[in-house]
């Protein structure tokens, strides 16, 4: 008796646990049928979703492009350095040699004192005047292009305190203020991408959990009766939360479809403007893994909103007596 008994249990722990994924897998599909029943509403609310996160994600791309284009500008970081008068020639190679060594520098370039008298002469309206001068005023310099990763500010003062300890340098010269500039105006830009993206995400929550409690009310006497016959919060809730997914899903990859035809579009008219000016650019738009994040993100943002408003309107549902 009592292995039967045993047997029976462990026979119905099974059939529970195999029980479990096809209920979910029922109500999932039953969400999903609501939706159709209701394609109107349905198709506002993901068109509304969709352009939601479409709005951000453009945002993104515009930074993640001009990032890109920034990086090209790596040259501003440039590091002049001005050797000293008695250094010769011979020195001078070695000290080019030396730096060509560091990780941090991409590019050395060395220019000697004849060749930057000679270009003063040619820039200024002082060549007559410097032939009568006996000596150069003027040292051999060279200049430095650090790496991408070297061109950052704090990076770029570093290589700089370092490259004026060497012997044959007088002074370095770097226009660090113009990239300050530069970066805090790409950081201005990334906060301001945020602060959107941050609002609309949270429009995207508040709409669906609007749609959810609309839904809830709607089903408002059908909950009551579940309640009534002993359906736990748990189970009614389950078909509204995956009708928050089913929103999420739809939304993100409608925001997904909207960015691939708009990045085109731009990449076109990109085109136009930069063959004006005899220069091509590419605008990236987003890539695989970015498309497959964007529609996750979606599905998250649906669950919330679904999550809180059920938690919020289904457990004050209880049944009448009368």
């Amino acid at each position: 008796m009592f292995n039967s008994n045993n047997k029976t249990s462990k026979v119905s722990t099974v059939q529970r646990i195999i029980a479990l994924p096809i209920r979910h897998l029922q109500q999932a599909i039953g969400s999903l049928g609501d939706l159709w029943r209701t394609p109107l509403a349905s198709v506002m609310t993901i068109l509304v979703l969709g352009i939601s996160l479409t709005l951000p994600t453009t945002l993104h791309l515009f930074v993640k492009n001009a990032s890109q284009i920034t990086q090209q500008w790596h040259s501003a970081s440039e590091i002049t350095l001005f050797l000293k008068l008695s250094v010769s020639e011979k020195s001078a190679k070695n000290l080019l040699h030396r730096l060509e060594l560091y990780p941090e520098i991409a590019k050395v370039t060395y220019i000697s004192a004849e060749q930057a008298l000679a270009e003063f002469k040619q820039l200024s309206s002082f060549g007559q005047a410097l032939n009568y001068i006996d000596k150069n005023p003027l040292p051999a310099t060279i200049l430095v292009t650090p790496t991408k990763r070297a061109s950052q500010v704090d990076v770029a003062k570093k290589l700089l305190a370092k490259l004026e300890k060497q012997r044959e340098v007088e002074q370095g010269k770097l226009d660090v203020e113009w990239l300050t500039r530069l970066e805090a105006m790409a950081q201005f830009i990334q906060d301001i991408v945020l602060s959107i993206a941050f609002l609309l995400c949270l429009s995207v929550v508040l709409i669906i959990g609007n749609t959810i409690r609309l839904a809830i009310l709607n089903q408002k006497d059908a909950i009551a009766i579940m309640k009534l016959v002993g359906a736990t919060d748990q189970f009614i809730q389950r078909p509204f939360l995956y009708t928050g997914m089913w929103y999420g899903v739809f939304g993100g990859l409608f925001a997904v479809v909207a960015e691939i035809i708009l990045a085109k579009y731009l990449t076109r008219a990109m085109n136009h403007l930069t063959e004006l000016y005899g220069s091509s650019f590419v605008l990236h738009g987003l890539s695989f893994s970015e498309a497959l994040l964007l529609i996750l993100f979606a599905v998250v943002l649906g669950l919330l909103g679904s999550y809180i408003s059920v938690r919020q309107h289904i457990r004050l549902i209880e049944p009448t007596t009368d």
